[in-house]
């Protein structure tokens, strides 16, 4: 399958990127943080104990998730709005660390990958766990303080306290039992601290190209 896979920690503009990537390759683009943040709300709406992983990954089980290119859908209904909220961006990395909901949207992200025949795919695990033989895998990383002035930039709020969710959410993706965030060994890691978008996707088409070639 040609996938890229696209991983890297919150802020360091994974959906931006992937998204022009995918329009430059004409490959499907699939948001895997967008299936969790579903999750998430489902969670959320059920009133779901977050800390008990048997229950949360039932209920990853169960629900439908729909991820198109611009929108999510929950149980049929569009929720991509709700699934931005500070409320969910508290919930997704506890409920995300869960080994039961892990397994079932690494299930559903393999079937979307067979079904699309290859995409770019974007996340914290694809290229280290869903798609270890991807055909191209980068890490997009960025400084702490350029991360939390994109997330500002793009949800609101004041920079000291999404700083701390940043570092927060880092702590717990990096250190989590299941799949820890981290560049597998033969991604190619690169940093969007000081670049822009077209930069960013400018090099890593160039990568695509020359694998894709063989």
């Amino acid at each position: 399958m040609r996938v890229i896979a696209i991983d890297g920690p919150a802020g360091a503009g994974k959906s931006t990127v992937a998204r022009q990537v995918s329009t430059a390759t004409g490959l499907r683009y699939l948001d895997t943080g967008a299936m969790y943040r579903c999750v998430a709300l489902a969670v959320q709406q059920t009133s779901t104990d977050v800390h008990d992983a048997d229950a949360v990954g039932q209920i990853a089980r169960d629900v439908a998730v729909v991820i198109e290119r611009d929108a999510a859908k929950l149980n049929g209904v569009d929720v991509t709005t709700e699934i931005r909220s500070s409320e969910i961006n508290g919930l997704v990395s506890i409920i995300a660390a869960h080994t039961p909901v892990r397994d079932a949207m690494r299930e559903q992200q393999r079937r979307w990958i067979r079904d699309h025949n290859g995409g770019v795919v974007e996340g914290r695990d694809i290229g280290t766990v869903v798609f270890p033989d991807a055909i191209l895998k980068v890490f997009l990383t960025a400084s702490p303080e350029v991360r939390a002035e994109r997330r500002v930039g793009q949800t609101g709020g004041e920079i000291q306290a999404v700083s701390a969710s940043i570092a927060e959410r880092d702590h717990l993706d990096s250190t989590r039992i299941d799949s820890p965030l981290k560049p597998s060994d033969d991604s190619v890691i690169v940093d969007s601290s000081d670049r822009t978008i077209e930069e960013v996707v400018a090099e890593i088409v160039a990568y695509f190209e020359r694998v894709d070639r063989g």
